[in-house]
């Protein structure tokens, strides 16, 4: 029988902390009880030391029962990553076996790109493009290793430009702009477009959280 890497919170329970780590061993003691957790799934600690006998790479097995759970995860929801109508996001965070603060920021928003942003701005009549332009500076500092700071000074350039002093005053149409910098920012330094697509931006995501296990 093959192994399973990947786990629902609704098939787990508190005593699979080796397994699934203490985050996604109470997330799935949680939802055991009936309480309102928003689903998901976690990927078990034996797929981090697969990951590593492969040679630092997710194998085709594990990355077939993410994308085999991302489905299940979709049906769950209602909701589809990449949506035109009714995009799932989702957060990606580190939980080992043990409590370890501060080893890897949570990945908030992961699924969004330009079009998924545009759906989401049309359905909440808000344009403020601020949680893409947050989730590139994220995902380009936890998961690709590019510093904070490169994006931070685009931001101080702006506010500069437009004569403001908070974040909060720059205007829907400059976040969007900053956005774009952002993405720039990423090229210049990655060599590589920034990933619109969700599953690869997922991928990444997992590969940093091994990553950060080491």
């Amino acid at each position: 029988m093959a192994n399973k890497w990947v786990y629902l919170f609704s098939e787990g329970n508190a005593n699979m902390r080796e397994l699934l780590g203490g985050k996604g061993a109470n997330l799935a003691e949680m939802t055991g009880l009936g309480l309102p957790v928003p689903q998901g799934f976690t990927i078990t600690t034996e797929a981090c030391t697969q990951y590593y006998e492969d040679g630092r790479e997710i194998n085709e097995e594990i990355q077939g029962q993410i994308n085999e759970y991302i489905v299940k995860m979709e049906e769950i929801t209602g909701k589809k990553f990449g949506d035109k109508e009714n995009p799932l996001l989702v957060s990606v965070r580190s939980g080992a076996r043990a409590s370890m603060p501060g080893m890897m920021d949570t990945i908030l928003n992961l699924g969004l790109n330009e079009t998924v942003v545009e759906a989401i701005a049309a359905k909440s009549g808000n344009a403020r493009w601020d949680c893409y332009r947050r989730f590139i500076q994220m995902f380009s500092d936890v998961v690709m290793e590019v510093g904070k700071k490169y994006f931070e000074e685009l931001i101080d350039k702006m506010k500069a430009d437009r004569g403001v002093q908070q974040d909060v005053e720059l205007t829907a149409d400059d976040l969007k702009e900053l956005a774009s910098q952002f993405k720039a920012e990423y090229k210049e330094k990655i060599g590589e477009d920034f990933p619109d697509d969700p599953k690869e931006q997922l991928m990444g995501a997992i590969k940093a959280v091994f990553r950060s296990w080491d």
